[in-house]
Protein backbone atom coordinates (compact mmCIF):
# COMPACT_ATOMS: atom_id res chain seq x y z
CA UNK A 1 0.00 0.00 0.00
CA UNK A 2 2.83 2.75 1.24
CA UNK A 3 4.50 1.56 -2.56
CA UNK A 4 1.28 2.50 -4.34
CA UNK A 5 0.97 5.65 -2.83
CA UNK A 6 4.35 6.67 -3.28
CA UNK A 7 4.26 5.58 -7.28
CA UNK A 8 0.76 7.81 -7.57
CA UNK A 9 2.41 11.07 -5.25
CA UNK A 10 5.48 11.10 -7.65
CA UNK A 11 7.62 14.11 -9.82
CA UNK A 12 6.52 11.93 -12.69
CA UNK A 13 2.55 11.56 -12.08
CA UNK A 14 2.27 15.32 -10.91
CA UNK A 15 4.02 16.07 -14.70
CA UNK A 16 1.74 13.75 -16.11
CA UNK A 17 -1.46 15.74 -14.40
CA UNK A 18 -0.29 18.75 -15.65
CA UNK A 19 0.09 17.83 -19.43
CA UNK A 20 -3.54 15.55 -19.41
CA UNK A 21 -5.01 19.15 -17.99
CA UNK A 22 -3.35 21.45 -20.37
CA UNK A 23 -4.05 19.40 -23.64
CA UNK A 24 -7.18 18.14 -22.78
CA UNK A 25 -6.75 14.41 -22.96
CA UNK A 26 -9.52 13.38 -20.17
CA UNK A 27 -12.76 14.12 -22.75
CA UNK A 28 -16.09 15.01 -20.96
CA UNK A 29 -18.56 16.96 -21.71
CA UNK A 30 -17.27 20.51 -22.58
CA UNK A 31 -14.10 18.87 -24.63
CA UNK A 32 -16.98 17.59 -27.02
CA UNK A 33 -18.23 20.92 -27.97
CA UNK A 34 -17.08 23.72 -29.61
CA UNK A 35 -14.81 26.07 -28.31
CA UNK A 36 -16.67 29.19 -28.55
CA UNK A 37 -19.91 27.64 -26.66
CA UNK A 38 -17.03 26.77 -23.75
CA UNK A 39 -16.10 29.79 -23.71
CA UNK A 40 -19.70 31.48 -23.74
CA UNK A 41 -20.81 28.98 -21.09
CA UNK A 42 -17.12 30.09 -18.67
CA UNK A 43 -17.89 34.03 -18.86
CA UNK A 44 -21.76 33.27 -17.69
CA UNK A 45 -20.36 31.46 -14.44
CA UNK A 46 -17.68 33.39 -13.95
CA UNK A 47 -20.08 37.01 -14.01
CA UNK A 48 -22.80 35.94 -12.26
CA UNK A 49 -21.70 34.96 -9.18
CA UNK A 50 -20.39 39.03 -8.55
CA UNK A 51 -24.39 40.43 -8.90
CA UNK A 52 -25.55 39.00 -5.92
CA UNK A 53 -24.86 38.81 -1.98
CA UNK A 54 -27.62 36.17 -1.65
CA UNK A 55 -25.97 33.10 -0.36
CA UNK A 56 -28.50 30.73 -0.82
CA UNK A 57 -28.20 32.04 -5.06
CA UNK A 58 -23.94 31.52 -4.28
CA UNK A 59 -24.71 27.93 -2.83
CA UNK A 60 -26.55 27.10 -6.09
CA UNK A 61 -24.20 28.42 -8.59
CA UNK A 62 -22.10 26.42 -6.13
CA UNK A 63 -23.48 23.25 -7.31
CA UNK A 64 -23.72 24.04 -10.68
CA UNK A 65 -20.12 24.43 -10.89
CA UNK A 66 -19.40 21.20 -9.15
CA UNK A 67 -21.57 19.11 -11.56
CA UNK A 68 -19.61 20.77 -14.27
CA UNK A 69 -16.23 19.71 -12.86
CA UNK A 70 -17.85 15.91 -12.86
CA UNK A 71 -18.94 16.70 -16.14
CA UNK A 72 -15.62 17.44 -17.33
CA UNK A 73 -13.48 14.97 -15.70
CA UNK A 74 -11.49 17.31 -13.46
CA UNK A 75 -8.01 15.54 -12.86
CA UNK A 76 -7.35 14.58 -9.31
CA UNK A 77 -4.09 17.02 -9.18
CA UNK A 78 -5.96 20.16 -9.84
CA UNK A 79 -9.19 19.13 -7.96
CA UNK A 80 -7.03 18.71 -4.57
CA UNK A 81 -5.14 21.87 -5.43
CA UNK A 82 -8.50 23.78 -5.48
CA UNK A 83 -9.81 21.47 -2.36
CA UNK A 84 -7.01 22.57 -0.45
CA UNK A 85 -6.39 26.22 -1.03
CA UNK A 86 -10.11 27.22 -0.58
CA UNK A 87 -10.00 25.38 2.57
CA UNK A 88 -6.99 26.83 3.96
CA UNK A 89 -8.50 30.05 3.03
CA UNK A 90 -11.80 30.06 4.99
CA UNK A 91 -10.21 28.43 8.00
CA UNK A 92 -7.75 31.44 7.72
CA UNK A 93 -10.16 34.48 7.23
CA UNK A 94 -12.42 32.43 9.77
CA UNK A 95 -9.69 32.54 12.23
CA UNK A 96 -8.37 36.15 11.72
CA UNK A 97 -12.64 37.05 11.89
CA UNK A 98 -13.06 35.38 15.02
CA UNK A 99 -9.60 37.35 16.78
CA UNK A 100 -10.26 40.52 14.93
CA UNK A 101 -13.81 40.45 17.21
CA UNK A 102 -15.88 39.24 14.14
CA UNK A 103 -19.57 38.40 14.78
CA UNK A 104 -22.19 36.39 12.33
CA UNK A 105 -22.58 39.17 9.62
CA UNK A 106 -18.79 38.47 9.56
CA UNK A 107 -19.21 34.70 8.74
CA UNK A 108 -22.22 35.42 6.30
CA UNK A 109 -19.89 38.07 4.63
CA UNK A 110 -16.82 35.75 4.30
CA UNK A 111 -18.88 33.23 3.37
CA UNK A 112 -20.44 34.79 0.27
CA UNK A 113 -17.39 35.68 -0.41
CA UNK A 114 -15.62 32.61 -0.52
CA UNK A 115 -18.51 30.80 -2.31
CA UNK A 116 -18.38 33.89 -5.16
CA UNK A 117 -14.27 32.50 -5.79
CA UNK A 118 -15.20 28.87 -5.59
CA UNK A 119 -18.17 29.26 -8.41
CA UNK A 120 -15.40 31.32 -11.03
CA UNK A 121 -12.67 28.47 -9.87
CA UNK A 122 -14.64 25.48 -10.44
CA UNK A 123 -16.04 27.07 -13.63
CA UNK A 124 -12.49 27.76 -14.80
CA UNK A 125 -11.23 24.52 -14.21
CA UNK A 126 -14.19 22.72 -16.36
CA UNK A 127 -13.49 25.19 -19.04
CA UNK A 128 -9.90 25.30 -19.52
CA UNK A 129 -9.45 21.83 -18.61
CA UNK A 130 -11.95 20.71 -21.63
CA UNK A 131 -9.63 23.33 -24.19
CA UNK A 132 -6.56 21.87 -25.85
CA UNK A 133 -4.77 24.84 -26.77
CA UNK A 134 -5.73 24.70 -30.81
CA UNK A 135 -9.33 25.22 -29.34
CA UNK A 136 -8.83 28.01 -27.17
CA UNK A 137 -6.63 29.87 -29.87
CA UNK A 138 -9.59 29.23 -32.29
CA UNK A 139 -12.30 30.16 -30.24
CA UNK A 140 -10.18 33.42 -29.41
CA UNK A 141 -9.68 34.22 -32.79
CA UNK A 142 -14.09 33.88 -33.34
CA UNK A 143 -14.40 36.96 -30.53
CA UNK A 144 -12.09 38.76 -32.79
CA UNK A 145 -9.26 38.73 -30.10
CA UNK A 146 -5.78 39.92 -31.94
CA UNK A 147 -3.48 37.25 -33.92
CA UNK A 148 -0.79 37.76 -31.51
CA UNK A 149 -2.87 37.02 -28.34
CA UNK A 150 -4.45 33.67 -29.54
CA UNK A 151 -0.65 32.79 -30.53
CA UNK A 152 0.49 33.42 -27.33
CA UNK A 153 -1.96 31.54 -25.62
CA UNK A 154 -1.94 28.66 -27.54
CA UNK A 155 2.64 28.55 -27.92
CA UNK A 156 2.45 29.28 -23.84
CA UNK A 157 -0.18 26.03 -23.32
CA UNK A 158 2.71 23.66 -25.28
CA UNK A 159 5.76 25.33 -24.04
CA UNK A 160 4.40 23.89 -20.11
CA UNK A 161 5.31 20.35 -21.20
CA UNK A 162 8.78 21.61 -22.24
CA UNK A 163 9.03 23.48 -18.68
CA UNK A 164 8.15 20.15 -16.93
CA UNK A 165 10.33 18.36 -18.59
CA UNK A 166 13.53 21.20 -18.34
CA UNK A 167 12.40 21.57 -14.89
CA UNK A 168 12.17 17.89 -13.40
CA UNK A 169 15.72 17.03 -15.37
CA UNK A 170 17.68 20.18 -13.72
CA UNK A 171 16.20 19.30 -10.95
CA UNK A 172 17.32 15.51 -11.07
CA UNK A 173 20.78 16.71 -11.53
CA UNK A 174 20.98 19.31 -8.86
CA UNK A 175 20.15 15.95 -6.65
CA UNK A 176 22.36 13.27 -7.71
CA UNK A 177 25.34 16.13 -7.70
CA UNK A 178 24.41 17.57 -3.99
CA UNK A 179 24.92 15.52 -0.75
CA UNK A 180 22.20 14.93 1.58
CA UNK A 181 21.94 16.39 4.95
CA UNK A 182 24.14 14.60 7.41
CA UNK A 183 21.00 15.52 9.95
CA UNK A 184 17.40 14.96 8.88
CA UNK A 185 16.04 17.07 11.65
CA UNK A 186 12.45 17.03 12.90
CA UNK A 187 9.78 15.30 10.60
CA UNK A 188 12.58 15.57 8.10
CA UNK A 189 12.58 19.69 7.90
CA UNK A 190 16.36 19.93 6.38
CA UNK A 191 15.19 17.37 3.39
CA UNK A 192 12.45 19.67 2.51
CA UNK A 193 14.81 22.88 3.00
CA UNK A 194 16.97 21.39 0.75
CA UNK A 195 14.77 20.21 -1.98
CA UNK A 196 13.22 24.30 -2.00
CA UNK A 197 16.95 25.54 -2.22
CA UNK A 198 17.48 23.27 -5.45
CA UNK A 199 14.23 23.82 -6.45
CA UNK A 200 14.82 27.86 -6.55
CA UNK A 201 18.58 26.64 -8.46
CA UNK A 202 16.86 24.78 -10.86
CA UNK A 203 14.90 28.17 -12.34
CA UNK A 204 17.83 29.80 -13.54
CA UNK A 205 19.06 27.17 -16.05
CA UNK A 206 15.30 26.71 -17.23
CA UNK A 207 15.28 30.35 -18.26
CA UNK A 208 18.15 29.91 -20.68
CA UNK A 209 16.81 26.86 -22.55
CA UNK A 210 13.47 28.20 -22.28
CA UNK A 211 15.04 31.49 -24.42
CA UNK A 212 16.64 28.90 -27.01
CA UNK A 213 13.54 27.18 -27.52
CA UNK A 214 11.35 30.26 -28.01
CA UNK A 215 13.65 31.40 -30.42
CA UNK A 216 13.70 27.97 -32.47
CA UNK A 217 10.46 28.25 -32.43
CA UNK A 218 9.98 31.53 -34.24
CA UNK A 219 12.33 30.81 -36.71
CA UNK A 220 10.17 27.92 -37.50
CA UNK A 221 6.78 29.71 -37.40
CA UNK A 222 8.13 32.66 -39.60
CA UNK A 223 9.75 30.26 -42.38
CA UNK A 224 6.25 28.65 -42.65
CA UNK A 225 4.43 32.27 -43.26
CA UNK A 226 3.16 32.00 -39.50
CA UNK A 227 2.78 36.20 -39.59
CA UNK A 228 1.29 36.31 -43.08
CA UNK A 229 -1.03 33.59 -42.31
CA UNK A 230 -2.51 35.40 -39.61
CA UNK A 231 -2.87 38.95 -41.18
CA UNK A 232 -4.59 37.03 -44.56
CA UNK A 233 -7.98 36.90 -44.02
CA UNK A 234 -8.11 33.70 -46.27
CA UNK A 235 -5.88 31.75 -42.99
CA UNK A 236 -8.31 33.06 -40.54
CA UNK A 237 -11.02 31.70 -42.39
CA UNK A 238 -9.51 27.75 -42.83
CA UNK A 239 -9.87 27.94 -39.32
CA UNK A 240 -12.85 28.96 -38.80
CA UNK A 241 -14.35 26.50 -41.19
CA UNK A 242 -14.50 24.16 -38.80
CA UNK A 243 -15.93 25.09 -35.92
CA UNK A 244 -19.71 25.17 -35.97
CA UNK A 245 -22.54 25.37 -32.82
CA UNK A 246 -24.17 22.18 -32.99
CA UNK A 247 -26.99 21.05 -30.49
CA UNK A 248 -25.13 19.50 -27.63
CA UNK A 249 -23.48 23.75 -27.38
CA UNK A 250 -27.12 24.82 -27.27
CA UNK A 251 -28.20 22.29 -24.73
CA UNK A 252 -25.51 23.00 -22.37
CA UNK A 253 -25.63 26.79 -22.32
CA UNK A 254 -29.29 26.25 -22.11
CA UNK A 255 -29.70 24.22 -19.45
CA UNK A 256 -26.74 26.55 -17.15
CA UNK A 257 -29.31 29.56 -17.68
CA UNK A 258 -32.02 27.51 -16.45
CA UNK A 259 -30.21 26.16 -13.97
CA UNK A 260 -28.93 29.97 -12.94
CA UNK A 261 -32.44 31.59 -12.91
CA UNK A 262 -33.44 28.40 -10.53
CA UNK A 263 -30.86 29.21 -8.35
CA UNK A 264 -31.81 32.99 -8.17
CA UNK A 265 -35.33 31.68 -7.88
CA UNK A 266 -34.53 29.50 -4.64
CA UNK A 267 -32.77 32.53 -3.65
CA UNK A 268 -35.88 34.70 -3.19
CA UNK A 269 -38.14 31.78 -1.57
CA UNK A 270 -35.47 31.17 1.39
CA UNK A 271 -33.32 34.67 1.60
CA UNK A 272 -29.50 34.90 3.07
CA UNK A 273 -27.93 37.98 2.68
CA UNK A 274 -24.80 39.40 3.51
Amino acid sequence: MARAHHDVLSVEWVKLELIRTAYATRGGLFAAMDPRAVVIWYILLALVPWFTHNITVLAGLFVIGAVSIFLARVGPLILGLFVLGLGAEVIYMAVAAWLFGGNLETLIALAALHLKLGVVSLASMAAFVSLDPEKLSDALLAFRAPQMLAFGVSYGYRMLPILIEEFSTVFEGYRLRTAPPEKRGFLAWRVGAQWAQLAVLSFYPIFLNTAKSVRTTVEALETRGFTRAGSDARGRQIRMDKLQIRQLDVWVIALTVLAVVGAFVAGSAWPVYR
